[in-house]
């Protein structure tokens, strides 16, 4: 089949390597003229897809990347994978508005579009299809196919491949479905299809919803337990060698990335547009997240003072600054919170992650160093927000004056854990 993928980032450009790949012949469509050189050039944008696989489907005219519209016409199929970010904790839509209008200017009878992007359950049916139908004068269910069907994107992740993770799939109708899992059948090793696409947007929802309650709830527990003289990682391993009932979530400086601090706001964002309620425990799971910076500053604030420093003037080394372990990606990061609250209050901050390209650090506005021994031993605190493997955890326990360990994998008199 012709296949485009709007958008070729970290949810599109592994969907287009991978059909491409299966068989396909595919357009990677993309508005942003630098990434799109990026890719014809075959340097891959994101770290699960290779260069050398995006050069060997490049090679074979299986895949191009291109920002000119014009070669979209005659798809059989079209993916939306664009960004769908909040503004102001309000679901901002724009970007899947304008890919809208323009798959829909090239949609053929035939055709089938499916939405990939996160979004609030309905968003399919209420916004994604009057616009296809408006710009191609066609009618969906009649003329055009088209569904929903969540990305599962987890960069990094070693244990679950790309194509090795289920595959949830939902149409408008039953032919609708029919064609949207055969895709995906060609694709993944297993697809889940559902009644509909609004139980697809909610399941989508659910699973992040899931994580960012139960990151919230752990993450409060460690700012109780140490008052309580309680070691929050010890009860959470007892709690964790029960066989049922519970699943095992840690501690850290807060979620970040693409999903967590953005996609459970989308459902109280619906819900109370919808039913003009509030969505109580998504709201008091988001506050807490979003104020475990403020913890984890605090602590180091008082760490220093019990060492007889103040934190003004003092010298503070952030080790880890991805929103995930051993990922390249700075995407809502609390690191970059923690940065802004240590130089707030006058810390002489920096910042070391050999996983971030180098550019990158750049836009938390401090500077850049390397982890060695004499960084770690120059720095009046070291925080640990994130224990890439790429860390000299040895060399950081032996050097460091006091660390503040947000991971608890450091131990020793000059180590506090979170």
């Amino acid at each position: 089949m012709q296949v485009v993928v709007a958008g070729q980032g970290y949810v599109g450009l592994p969907l287009a390597v991978r059909a491409a790949e299966v068989g396909h012949r595919v357009i990677g469509y993309d508005v942003d003229a630098d990434r799109v050189r990026q890719l014809t050039a075959g340097q891959s944008v994101v770290e699960d897809v290779s260069s050398a696989r995006l050069r060997a489907v490049l090679k074979s005219a299986a895949y191009s990347a291109t920002t000119d519209d014009a070669g979209l016409a005659g798809f059989d199929i079209a993916v939306i994978t664009v960004p769908t970010p909040l503004r102001d904790n309000v679901p901002d839509l724009t970007y899947l508005e304008a890919c809208a209008l323009t798959l829909g200017a090239h949609l053929r009878v035939g055709g089938t579009v499916v939405l990939e992007s996160t979004t609030y359950p309905g968003c399919t049916e209420e916004l994604l299809l009057p616009i296809l139908e408006k710009a191609s004068g066609l009618r969906a269910g009649m003329d055009f196919l088209a569904g929903f069907s969540p990305e599962r994107i987890a960069p990094g992740n070693k244990r679950w491949s790309f194509d090795g993770t289920p595959k949830i799939v939902s149409g408008i109708d039953a032919t609708s479905l029919h064609e949207i899992k055969r895709f995906y059948d060609g694709i993944f090793q297993t697809t889940v299809p559902v009644s509909g696409p609004k139980v697809a947007e909610l399941a989508k929802l659910l699973e992040n919803t899931f994580r960012l309650v139960n990151i919230s709830l752990v993450n409060e527990l460690a700012t109780l337990a140490a008052p309580l003289g309680v070691n929050i990682w010890e009860a959470i391993d007892a709690a964790a060698t029960k066989p049922f009932g519970f699943t095992r979530f840690t501690p850290g400086p807060g979620a970040g990335g693409h999903c967590l601090p953005v996609d459970p706001l989308f459902l109280s964002w619906k819900v109370e547009q919808e039913l003009g309620v509030p969505f109580r425990l998504v709201q008091l799971a988001d506050d807490v997240n979003r104020h475990m910076p403020d913890y984890v500053v605090q602590r180091v604030v008082d760490g220093l003072r019990r060492r007889g420093l103040p934190i003004e003037g003092s010298r503070v080394l952030l080790l880890g600054l991805t929103y995930k372990y051993n990922a390249t990606d700075l995407r809502n990061s609390p690191s970059a919170r923690v940065a802004e609250l240590l130089t707030g209050l006058g810390a002489d901050v920096y910042g070391a992650d050999p996983n971030v390209p180098e550019g990158d650090i750049s836009k938390l506005n401090v500077p850049r160093v390397d982890a060695n021994p004499q960084e770690v031993a120059a720095a009046d605190a070291v925080v640990l927000l994130m224990d890439h493997t790429r860390f000299d955890l040895t060399m950081i326990e032996k050097d460091a004056p006091y660390v503040l360990d947000c991971r608890n994998r450091l131990s020793g008199t000059n180590v506090e854990t979170l």
